[in-house]
C-alpha cells in the first residue's frame, strides 16, 4: 500500500517555485493568493531565505507546493491508501484526504501561522535537534535542565527535536551531551513549536478550525498527536488545536503506518527530509519523493518496481498505481454526461462539464464511479470521476 506524507516548516527553499512555473499545477497558486489575499507567486519565486523564515510565509508557502505536487501527482492518477504530514504537513495531509476544501486549508494554515508568530513573540523561543540519543533520555535532558524545554519532535531513531527557552535549550542541550548525544544543533526558527509556549494561539485556531468544519474522510490520516489514524471530521478539531503544544509523533506515525501495511511512502512537497526520516526508521519500506515535475518519472519508476518486486500477496492489496482520478479543470457546477461502470473510457473522451467548461479524461481506462455528484459544485482539480486501468 501507499502512503503520501507532506512536509512542515523548516523545508521551505529560496525559489521553489520555480520549476513549478511552467507546470499545470501552478495553477493553485492563483487560487491560494486569492484565498489567503497575499501575493503566494512572489513568495514562491522571488522571497530570500529570510522572507521564508517568517513563520506566516514558511507556512503557506510550503503547504502550496506541497499541494502542487499532490495535484501532480493526482494527474497521473497515482492515490494513496493513508496519509499523514509533519506539523504543518497535517493541514496539507487533510486537503488531500478531503477532509477539507482547499479554501479551507489555505486560510486555516494562515490563521495558524499567524497564530503562531504572535504566540512566539508572546512567548519567545527556540528549538534544537538531539542527535544520537535515545527518546526517553531526551526527556531526561529535559527534566534535568529544570527550566522551560520540552521534547517538540520524534523524528526517528536518534533524531529527536526540543523546544522552549533560549536558556532552556541551551542547559538542556548540555545535558544531552553528557548523557551521550552526538549532537546538538540549534534550529532557524521563530518560536518554540509544538510545547506550551505556543498555548495562547489555541483559541484563536479552534475557532478557525470550527469555521473550516473537517468532513469525514475515505483516506485516513495519521494524526500527528497519538500517531493513529483518523477518518472522522469531528475528530480533527481537538486533534489540530492539540497539536500546537504537544509533541509530533512522527516516528510513532511511520511505524503506525508500517504496522498497517503501507509499504510505499511518497513524501510530496520541498526537501525530502521526511523521506530521511522514513529511511531511518523503516527497514523494509521503498521511500520517493516529488519536490519538482522532474521527480514525477522516478516516482512512476518507484511504485513499478514496487509492483513487480511483491512476491507475497495480501488479500485485497493492490497499487492505487492502477487507479485514475479525473480532476475539475475548476471550480463550479458539476453535470456529468450519462456513463455507466464499465464502460471503457479513451483519452480525451468528456465525462461532463463544470461551469461550462468540459471534463476529458486525460488517460484511458474502465470507468468505475463518478465521484461527484450532479449539480454539486466542485473546487478546482477536486476528483470527479474514477477509472481503472487494470
Amino acid at each position: 500500500m501507499l502512503a503520501f506524507t507532506f512536509p512542515g516548516q523548516g523545508s521551505q527553499r529560496p525559489g521553489m517555485g520555480r520549476p513549478w512555473a511552467d507546470h499545470e499545477s501552478w495553477e493553485l497558486v492563483a487560487e491560494a493568493s486569492e484565498v489567503a489575499e497575499r501575493d503566494v507567486a512572489r513568495l514562491l519565486l522571488d522571497a530570500d531565505a529570510d522572507e521564508l523564515k517568517d513563520t506566516r510565509n514558511a507556512q503557506l508557502c510550503t503547504f502550496v507546493v506541497s499541494l502542487m505536487a499532490l495535484d501532480a501527482v493526482e494527474r497521473l492518477g497515482v492515490d494513496a491508501a493513508y496519509c499523514a504530514g509533519h506539523s504543518l504537513g497535517e493541514y496539507t495531509a487533510l486537503v488531500a484526504s478531503g477532509a477539507l476544501a482547499l479554501d479551507d486549508g489555505v486560510r486555516l494554515v494562515s490563521e495558524r501561522a499567524d497564530a503562531m508568530h504572535e504566540a512566539g513573540i508572546e512567548n519567545p523561543g527556540t528549538m534544537a535537534a538531539v542527535l544520537g540519543l535515545d527518546d526517553d533520555m531526551v526527556e531526561v535532558a529535559c527534566r534535568r535542565a529544570d527550566h522551560d524545554v520540552w521534547v517538540a519532535n520524534f523524528n526517528a531513531p536518534g533524531q529527536v527535536v526540543i523546544a522552549g527557552s533560549a536558556e532552556g535549550v541551551a542547559l538542556a542541550g548540555t545535558v544531552a551531551k553528557e548523557l551521550g548525544a552526538k549532537k546538538v544543533m540549534p534550529l532557524p526558527v521563530s518560536g518554540a513549536f509544538h510545547t506550551p509556549f505556543m498555548t495562547p494561539a489555541r483559541d484563536r485556531l479552534r475557532k478557525a478550525i470550527a469555521e473550516a468544519s473537517p468532513r469525514d474522510a475515505d483516506v485516513p490520516v495519521v494524526a500527528n498527536v497519538d500517531a493513529l489514524p483518523h477518518d472522522k471530521g469531528t475528530e480533527w478539531s481537538s486533534l489540530l488545536s492539540a497539536q500546537l503544544s504537544s509533541p509530533v509523533r512522527w516516528k510513532q506515525s511511520l511505524l503506525t503506518l508500517a504496522g498497517a501495511g503501507v509499504t510505499q511512502l511518497v513524501e510530496l512537497g520541498p526537501g525530502g527530509v521526511l523521506t530521511g526520516m522514513a529511511k531511518r526508521t523503516l527497514d523494509n519500506a521503498h521511500t520517493s519523493s516529488v519536490a519538482t515535475p522532474d521527480d514525477l518519472d522516478k516516482l512512476l519508476e518507484l511504485l513499478d518496481g514496487g509492483r513487480t518486486t511483491v512476491t507475497t500477496a495480501i488479500e485485497g492489496e493492490h497499487l492505487f498505481a492502477t487507479e485514475r482520478l479525473v480532476v475539475s479543470p475548476g471550480a463550479g457546477v458539476f453535470v456529468p454526461v450519462p456513463t455507466a461502470e464499465g464502460d471503457r473510457i479513451e483519452p480525451g473522451q468528456r465525462l461532463g462539464s463544470v461551469n461550462g467548461t468540459e471534463v476529458r479524461s486525460p488517460f484511458g481506462g474502465v470507468f468505475q464511479a463518478f465521484i461527484a455528484v450532479e449539480g454539486e459544485r466542485v473546487t478546482s482539480r477536486q476528483p470527479i470521476a474514477w477509472l481503472r486501468t487494470a
